[in-house]
């Protein structure tokens, strides 16, 4: 059976032609759409001029039909949040078998080891631990590592934000002899939250050749050297794998509180913390900064970064992911359902407004279409016009997005953004001034 469709683009466009002609008409103003986000001409023309193959202007999306997330594979509407969870595992199949891989659980053995501890980090602001986490598996084993810093001046459990780091190991220094805004850990603290971060390569190199050489190899040993199964995990489902046993610690520290983690990833990290959300329900808050193609924003709308383009990384998704090379509008799934698999815990997304490549608009779109499965919980809808002006944050109730002005980057107006989310759902953290 078809499924019905949530929202027909090329429908919508003639219905916000109508629209348009009768303000035009009666007078009356268009507030709403004159205030919300556009991009900048000259930010499109320069796209244009540097990658003129791709898609930088709304009139030249793809016309598309987006799939209801409600619509069960019975074809029968669901209604309730009881009925959403035989639905929710239809998607993850899904999204498993067709994109991100089958990851496998955790390991046969976990453990966690002291690797080094500061108690007076950040002038006695901080204490600061390096944690080494070690899986067993058959006769193999795997370790990365986790940096973290709790606030001292928090005497009840802590909640935290986890970074998934997808740059070099200087921008989360434990040190702090090297301070990046991509991982702000004095303003971190200071808010009364704790913050960590891991190295994504440390559990699968962001490389074609090599990125098996981790997680990967520790569960599919020699084989994973062979060919693989087309629907098997790649890069990305690796690293969010490695988030969920850096939440098994969490639930262990008597110092953390698990119910209140916030995961966060930027760029490439921001796909692995989706699907790593989606995976594991234990992470409270899900944030995705310009995540893009395989992220956040619509593969259907066929703007900026295509799959063709994310797949040009071979090692992040599976295989059967690539089929869709050049077929955007053809997609049978998209990232609405992503983000619909994080309901009803919260879920914000960030973009910028030069990274035209990431589609802000997209972006938002997703989060617009995930709608109908957050009003399961009684959640408001989100209205394809209510896309905000620039550096003006948005909460919609445990959803939230914003578009700051500048590129494609984490820095510390997002992470204050996300604080201030985190705030609005967590409101007995305490904020400390040193």
């Amino acid at each position: 059976m078809k499924q019905p469709f949530c929202r027909r683009s090329r429908i919508f466009k003639k219905q916000v032609f109508g629209v348009l002609i009768f303000f035009f008409f009666s007078g009356l103003s268009l507030t709403a759409q004159d205030t919300g986000w556009k991009a900048n001409p000259e930010t499109i023309q320069e796209r244009q001029e540097s990658r003129p193959d791709y898609v930088w202007l709304e009139s030249f999306v793809n016309d598309y039909d987006l799939p209801n997330p409600l619509i069960a594979e019975s074809g029968e509407l669901v209604k309730t949040p009881g009925e959403w969870q035989s639905r929710r595992k239809e998607l993850l199949e899904i999204f498993r078998s067709q994109m991100y891989g089958y990851r496998p659980e955790e390991p046969e053995r976990v453990s966690f080891h002291l690797v080094e501890k500061d108690y007076e980090a950040i002038e006695g602001n901080a204490s600061m631990k390096r944690i080494s986490i070690v899986s067993r598996y058959e006769d193999r084993t795997h370790q990365f590592e986790l940096i973290l810093f709790l606030p001292n001046q928090i005497k009840n459990k802590v909640p935290v934000f986890l970074l998934m780091n997808n740059r070099s190991p200087e921008n989360t220094d434990p040190t702090r002899e090297n301070i990046s805004e991509f991982w702000p850990v004095e303003m971190v603290i200071q808010r009364g939250y704790g913050i960590a971060a891991i190295q994504n390569d440390e559990l699968a190199p962001d490389d074609a050749d090599d990125f098996h050489k981790g997680v990967i190899q520790l569960f599919e040993g020699a084989s994973s050297e062979e060919k693989r199964a087309p629907d098997a995990w790649g890069a990305v489902a690796a690293w969010g794998w490695g988030a969920s046993r850096v939440m098994d610690y969490f639930e262990v520290n008597p110092r953390i509180d698990e119910t209140r983690i916030a995961l966060l990833g930027h760029s490439r990290g921001g796909k692995a913390s989706l699907w790593a959300g989606a995976e594991d329900e234990r992470f409270s808050i899900v944030i995705s900064n310009q995540s893009g193609a395989g992220g956040a924003a619509l593969s259907s709308r066929g703007f900026g970064e295509t799959i063709e383009a994310v797949n040009r990384f071979e090692h992040w998704f599976n295989d059967n992911f690539k089929a869709f090379n050049g077929r955007d509008d053809e997609i049978p799934f998209d990232q609405h359902m992503l983000i619909s698999l994080i309901a009803p815990r919260a879920v914000y997304i960030g973009s910028a407004d030069e990274d035209l490549w990431a589609d802000p608009k997209g972006e938002f779109l997703s989060l617009v279409h995930a709608s109908d499965v957050y009003s399961l919980w009684n959640y408001q809808y989100v209205g394809v016009d209510q896309m905000p002006a620039l550096d003006t944050p948005v909460n919609f109730g445990h959803r939230g997005y914003h578009i700051r002005s500048g590129f494609h980057n984490l820095n510390v107006n997002d992470w204050q953004y996300y604080l201030d989310f985190a705030d609005s759902l967590w409101p007995n953290t305490t904020w400390k001034s040193y």
